[in-house]
C-alpha cells in the first residue's frame, strides 16, 4: 500500500486526531546491507499495478508465482522459474471470479487460494490449480481490507485481515477507533464451497499499540505471534501481537524503516527458529530485514540489485529449479514481480539455508 504522502498531508493526519501521541524521535540505525541479484524480474506492465505475490507448487511438478495486479483488476500468473507470464484471471467486477482491487494473496495447502478484494470489501475463495471461485465473505464486517495471513487449524483455516479503514476525509481515525484494524475468521470448505465465519475485530487503541495505517500481516502460530506492519511513514515500524489479538508491546525494526515498512515474510526453522523478513519499501532504497524469528532481533539487511518499491513478498522453502535452498520473490515498481535465491540471500547475509522442504 504506497501511498504518496507530503509533509502537508502528514501533519493534518497526526495533529487532526487530538487523543494521537506526538511522534516520537527516532534514531536511525546504519546497517550494512547486502547486494543480492534477482533471478529473473518478470515483463513490466507498469498498467497492472502489481501489489502482492504468492507461491502455488502443483503435484505434477508446476509452480506459479500469482500476483495481484490492483488495477487491471486480475490475477497474473507467472512461471515461478523463469518468470514468464503464464496466464491470467478475473476480470472488473463483483461477481464470482471477478476482482474490484485485488490486495492480499495467500496460497494454502496448494488447494486453496485466498484474495483480499479492498473495493469488493471481501476475501474470495479459488480451488487450485483451476482457478474455480469457490465463495466469498467478509462484507458485512470488512470496510477497506488490505493483507491477509491465514493457517491450518485442523478441519478449518483462521483467517486474519487487516482493515485500513478511514475517516470522511480519509485520514488515520482516533486512538479510540482503530479497536477493529484486524478482523478474524473461521473458513471450512465443505462439499466444495468455502465458508467464511466472523470470530471478532481487535486492535490497540493505545498510542503504544494501535495500528494507524495497516497493510501487511502474518501469523506464526507455533508461536503465538501476529507481526502486523505500522506503515505510517513518519514513525514506521513492525508491532507484535498474540493470535487472539492481544498487542504485546514489543516493536520490531524501529528506526530501521525510514520509508514504509512493507511485506512480511517468514523463514522457519522447526518450531522456534528462523528469521522473518520486512520490507522497508522505497523507489531508490529498497531493504529487506531479517530479524531472529524468536529473540526479534536485527540480523542482517539485503537488498536487490535492481528491485524497487516493494509491497507483498512472499518466501517458499521448497527446492525447485534453480532454487535449491528456495525462492524470495518480490513485488518490483508496481509493474512486475522479481524472483532471488535464498541460497543467494543466505550467502550474502550469514544466516541458514539448511531448512529446505521437498527435497
Amino acid at each position: 500500500m504506497r501511498r504518496l504522502w507530503t509533509g502537508l498531508l502528514i501533519t493534518s493526519v497526526v495533529s487532526g486526531c487530538a487523543e494521537r501521541a506526538a511522534t516520537p524521535a527516532i534514531d536511525l540505525v546504519v546497517t550494512d546491507t547486502a547486494r543480492v541479484t534477482e533471478v529473473f524480474i518478470t515483463t513490466p506492465i507498469p498498467a497492472d499495478n502489481i501489489d502482492s505475490p504468492a507461491i502455488y507448487h502443483g503435484a505434477d511438478g508446476t509452480h506459479w508465482v500469482i500476483a495481484t495486479a490492483k488495477s487491471t483488476h486480475q490475477l497474473v500468473v507467472f512461471d515461478a522459474i523463469t518468470g514468464a507470464e503464464v496466464r491470467r484471471v478475473g476480470r472488473e467486477g463483483s461477481g464470482a471470479g471477478e476482482f474490484l482491487r485485488p490486495n492480499g494473496i495467500q496460497v494454502l495447502d496448494d488447494s486453496l487460494l485466498l484474495v483480499v478484494e479492498r473495493d469488493n470489501r471481501r476475501v474470495q475463495g479459488f480451488r487450485m490449480p483451476g482457478f474455480e471461485p469457490i465463495g466469498s465473505f467478509g462484507t458485512e464486517v470488512l470496510r477497506k481490507p488490505y493483507g491477509l495471513s491465514a493457517f491450518r487449524e485442523g478441519e478449518r483455516y483462521r483467517l486474519y485481515v487487516t482493515d485500513n479503514y478511514e475517516t470522511p476525509e480519509e485520514g488515520v481515525p482516533p486512538l479510540a477507533e482503530l479497536g477493529e484494524r484486524v478482523k478474524w475468521f473461521h473458513v471450512t470448505i465443505n462439499d466444495g464451497l468455502m465458508q467464511g465465519q466472523f470470530g471478532g475485530s481487535f486492535g490497540d487503541t493505545t498510542a503504544a499499540g494501535a495500528i494507524q495505517v495497516t497493510e501487511s500481516i502474518l501469523a506464526d502460530p507455533a508461536n503465538d505471534r501476529l507481526l502486523i506492519a505500522e506503515e505510517l511513514e513518519v514513525d514506521s515500524y513492525l508491532k507484535v501481537y498474540t493470535l487472539d489479538g492481544q498487542f504485546t508491546g514489543e516493536a520490531v525494526g524501529r528506526g530501521l524503516f525510514p520509508q514504509q515498512a512493507e511485506g512480511i515474510a517468514l523463514y522457519t526453522c522447526g518450531e522456534r527458529d528462523g528469521y522473518w523478513i520486512a520490507t522497508d519499501q522505497g523507489p531508490e532504497v529498497n531493504t529487506f530485514h531479517l530479524f531472529d524469528r524468536m529473540s526479534l532481533a536485527h540480523v542482517a539487511s539485503f537488498a536487490a540489485a535492481r528491485t524497487n518499491t516493494t509491497d507483498g513478498i512472499v518466501l517458499t522453502q521448497r527446492a525447485f529449479g534453480p532454487f535449491s535452498a528456495g525462492a524470495f520473490y518480490m513485488a518490483h515498481s508496481d509493474a512486475a514481480v522479481s524472483a532471488l535465491a535464498w541460497a543467494d540471500i543466505a550467502t550474502s547475509t550469514g544466516v541458514r539455508q539448511d531448512c529446505v522442504h521437498g527435497r
